[in-house]
């Protein structure tokens, strides 16, 4: 299993009428979450898409609202890869307030898909030579 955090911090302009972090920007740090998970790996998304010619398109997004986020918190965005990526990688998500409390979870799935072909293809090797240390049983 690979597992990276980064923080994130609920700004002014993120939250609704009531204070509360606006439901449609968690997709946007489970995205985050995700860029920068493959970051940490050493590739970025622009590096996939301009130098490789793969792009990730989201094929599902799931979460739970479990309590609200406010402005001005710092939250941790928790995102794991539990198996290896075939021709989709999922990632699971977890988003949780400075007191350690769950705020929000879920999961997204993407598709590798080939820019040239436009046809969905296999994780490329690249990646996968990244992460097979993190799933070694």
């Amino acid at each position: 299993m690979y597992v990276h955090e980064v923080q994130l911090r609920v700004r002014y302009g993120e939250t609704d009428q009531m204070g509360y972090l606006y439901y449609g920007n968690y997709a946007q740090y489970f995205e985050v979450g995700r860029v920068e998970m493959i970051r940490s790996l050493g590739l970025t998304y622009k590096e996939l898409e301009d130098v490789y010619g793969i792009w990730l398109p989201v094929m599902s997004l799931e979460m739970r609202f479990v309590r609200p986020a406010y402005y001005d918190d710092l939250l941790t965005v928790r995102s794991e890869l539990r198996v290896l990526p075939d021709e989709y990688i999922t990632f699971h998500v977890e988003v949780f307030n400075e007191k350690k409390k769950l705020v929000n979870a879920g999961r997204v799935r993407l598709c590798f898909f080939e820019a040239k072909t436009k046809k969905v293809v296999h994780a490329p090797e690249y990646l996968l030579e990244k992460l097979r240390p993190y799933f070694k049983s």
